[in-house]
């Protein structure tokens, strides 16, 4: 008999940990509830960028993704941004897609311009860069030898 109940309290300490690391990864990765204003940019390439992506400035989360979809007249990708109430981006700013290191994942990271002139609720960001196709860039490199 004290087999099976240190095999149950065994099974419950598995299942409470289990339930555990399932919270933790819900509160972390699942923030769709950023209140603020839609922005939209246009990109060639939206590569390693998913609805829920962070854009960031400074470094700092500001928001998220909330949909990409294609333009099927010009076969680009038009990202919906959520920017937090309370941050103003000038006109003039711009957006890139980046990596937090070689293997880290991919964000849009926002350059505010000087403009004093700032993006409304439902504005556009028209200055992007989209993804750098990196495996393509490696095999020009092997291809040219290393040359130039």
């Amino acid at each position: 008999m004290t087999q099976r109940s240190l095999e149950t309290m065994i099974g419950a300490i598995v299942i409470a940990i289990a339930i555990g690391f399932v919270w933790f990864a819900y509160k972390t990765t699942n923030e769709t509830g950023i209140s603020g204003y839609e922005v939209t940019a246009v990109f060639s390439r939206v590569d390693g960028i998913n609805p829920g992506s962070d854009v960031r400035l400074s470094g700092i989360k500001i928001g998220t993704v909330s949909a990409l979809t294609l333009n099927p007249k010009t076969y680009e990708a038009v990202a919906q941004l959520s920017i937090k109430n309370g941050v103003e981006l000038p006109v003039d700013s711009s957006i890139k897609i980046t990596s937090s290191g070689i293997l880290g994942s991919a964000y849009l990271s926002i350059s505010p311009g000087g403009s004093n002139r700032m993006i409304p609720p439902g504005g556009r960001i028209s200055n992007t860069q989209g993804s750098v196709d990196l495996m393509g860039l490696i095999g020009r490199m092997i291809t040219s030898g290393g040359k130039g």
